[in-house]
């Protein structure tokens, strides 16, 4: 526990429920292991896959499956380690030489995933009247989805082996720089995260010296962003050239299980709406704050009626596991276990990873919460938001290794639905309509930074990436590129300074998972239409959520959203999860 004066004791993780420490001999053994059997399984397999009867095939894959999950321990506890300390040169050589490992195994039964792949359609069927091998029919079809894009077996192996020495690197080289940057600010030296979190703070004075500063430090190290955004966007264009995308975007979307006409509606009705949502709330903010324009380190400043309050870990718990039981005693049960247990990583500190995650590791062990607590409202959110994570990861893991994680897309279900379980229930509990205002407003505005934010940044993405089809671009290119998507999706209430045009360059998920951003626009859509569901729905609703989240992997969309009467793929879809951020808009703008 790390303990603060208005904060109370904020909970650190353990990870000794995955292994004991660096050098145990558990995690030695575990990588020994893996090594040796996965050279017992490529001898016994390899050139043989396709011959294999339906209840072969199923213990292959059966044992396919626990020969991952031990890998995917090894890489989770890896992975932690260096979240909690990315700056430490030994994290940072433990989770590269762990990583190493862990992929040289992955490159000895590659073999299998390719194999199954070539078997014709005609032929898998017939042999899945074994039941064991049909207990896996979502993971062939899913890893089949690739099928039409896999390139040689021999090209294939190169891929996986160089990309620790290729992509992996860069996006290493990444974290480890902004984890390093320092922000001079009054006298101190600040983190990315805590130079962030003063972009909301109630002082304009220290928003404008904050968003300079962020500016200015990302523009006297832009060349690396610019290099690093540069070589992973041509790393890219060629494996997608090589296995015949059509787009950059359509790998994320193969990987999501969307179809890409289905993206580009969601990003369109999103753009459609700029006016009627962020254009018209910054204008309301505009005027909120007796201004006609904003400059651009306002736009997270909290509302005149601001809550100052500082919400104590022990408060945030309550509420958010109050507001999950009233929902579903099942929900708040699992939900309790992250705090009753030592799953969640919440104070700030140097060197930490930024931002927050849950972190699923495997099936046999249980999920990791990373946080940033500094005990804001906000901060509540994330809490909601990342334990919905938790809970569905915990939901999932009966699906098993191969079928527990979900898409990108489904994967902010859980996490929005439970912000806005938690959202509700805080507003329904206040009754001063001054304070009512602010917390619309905050919603409101944690809505559109999901929402027209991050489809806003896929659309640079979308971009930068066309563009470096031709050339490699520029930081002032990019930075071009960038001001033109704010200045489109944020509206003409806006002032921007010079230093604005780098704020590119901090923003992980360009680096570590192209074209990931919309995913939480679409998440927040589809939860917005559940959540109407919600509303208006008679007993059983709570039921049906927790089967849909139980499903991990093993359903696309149109499956999961059946039962609550909803079709992704209706052009209305999209328009009716808007609408609750409209409704919003309109609550608020009620409250004068």
């Amino acid at each position: 526990m790390t303990e603060t004066a208005q904060l109370g004791e904020l909970p650190t993780w353990g990870l000794d429920d995955l292994y004991p420490g660096k050098d145990s001999p558990e995690l030695k053994s575990d990588l020994a292991d893996a090594t040796a059997d996965a050279e017992i399984f490529a001898a016994k397999y390899t050139g043989k896959v396709a011959d294999l009867d339906g209840a072969a095939l199923a213990e292959a894959i059966a044992e396919y499956e626990r020969q991952q999950e031990r890998l995917g321990r090894a890489m989770s506890y890896a992975h932690l380690v260096y979240a909690g300390d990315i700056t430490g040169p030994e994290s940072g050589q433990f989770f590269q030489t762990i990583k190493e490992q862990v992929n040289a195994v992955a490159t000895v039964v590659l073999f299998f995933e390719l194999e199954l792949r070539r078997i014709e359609e005609a032929d898998l069927e017939a042999k899945m009247s074994a039941p064991a091998l049909a207990h896996y029919r979502p993971w062939l079809r899913d890893m089949r989805a690739y099928r039409p894009y896999q390139l040689s077996d021999e090209v294939e192996k190169l891929l996986l082996e160089k990309s620790i020495a290729g992509r992996s690197a860069w996006v290493r080289l990444f974290d480890e720089t902004i984890a390093e940057l320092r922000f001079p600010f009054k006298g101190r030296d600040l983190t990315e995260t805590e130079i962030l979190d003063r972009l909301s703070d109630p002082d304009g004075e220290t928003r404008k010296l904050a968003a300079q500063t962020v500016g200015k430090v990302l523009g006297e190290n832009i060349r690396p962003f610019a290099l690093i955004t540069n070589t992973l966007a041509k790393d890219k264009q060629i494996e997608d050239r090589w296995r015949g995308f059509e787009r950059p975007i359509s790998g994320r979307n193969l990987a999501n299980f969307v179809e890409d006409d289905l993206v580009d509606a969601l990003l369109e009705a999103v753009q459609d709406a700029y006016p009627r949502i962020s254009h018209r709330y910054y204008g309301i903010k505009a005027r909120w704050f007796g201004r006609d324009r904003l400059d651009y380190w306002d736009r997270n400043a909290p509302p005149p009626d601001k809550d100052e309050r500082v919400v104590s870990w022990e408060t945030a718990r309550e509420t958010v596991l109050g507001a999950y039981g009233d929902f579903s005693g099942k929900l708040a049960e699992i939900g309790g276990e992250f705090f009753e247990k030592p799953w969640i990583d919440a104070p700030v500190r140097p060197g930490k990873a930024s931002g927050a995650f849950a972190h699923p590791t495997v099936p046999s062990a249980h999920p990791y919460l990373l946080l940033n607590y500094q005990g804001k409202t906000r901060d509540v959110m994330t809490l909601a938001h990342e334990l919905g994570h938790g809970v569905h990861q915990v939901l999932s893991a009966g699906q098993g290794h191969l079928m527990a994680n979900t898409p990108l897309t489904l994967a902010e279900t859980a996490s929005v639905f439970g912000e806005m379980l938690t959202f509700q229930a805080m507003l329904r509990a206040t009754d001063d309509r001054v304070a009512r205002r602010a917390m619309l407003a905050g919603k409101i505005e944690d809505m559109i930074n999901t929402v027209v934010r991050q489809t806003a940044f896929c659309l640079f993405e979308r971009d930068v990436h066309d563009a470096r089809q031709e050339g490699e671009l520029t930081a002032e290119d990019i930075g071009k590129i960038w001001m033109s998507v704010q200045e489109d999706s944020l509206g003409p209430v806006f002032r921007y300074g010079d230093e604005y045009r780098h704020f590119w360059a901090y923003i992980p998920h360009f680096i570590h998972s192209p074209f990931y951003v919309y995913a939480y626009a679409f998440g927040d859509c589809l939860v917005n239409a559940l959540y109407s569901v919600y509303q208006d729905a008679e007993a059983g609703f709570a039921e049906k959520y927790l089967e849909m989240l139980s499903a991990g992997g093993t359903l696309r969309h149109k499956e999961l959203l059946a039962p609550f009467g909803l079709d992704a793929s209706d052009p209305a879809f999209w328009d009716k999860g808007l609408g609750v951020v409209e409704g919003l808009i309109d609550e608020l703008e009620a409250t004068w």
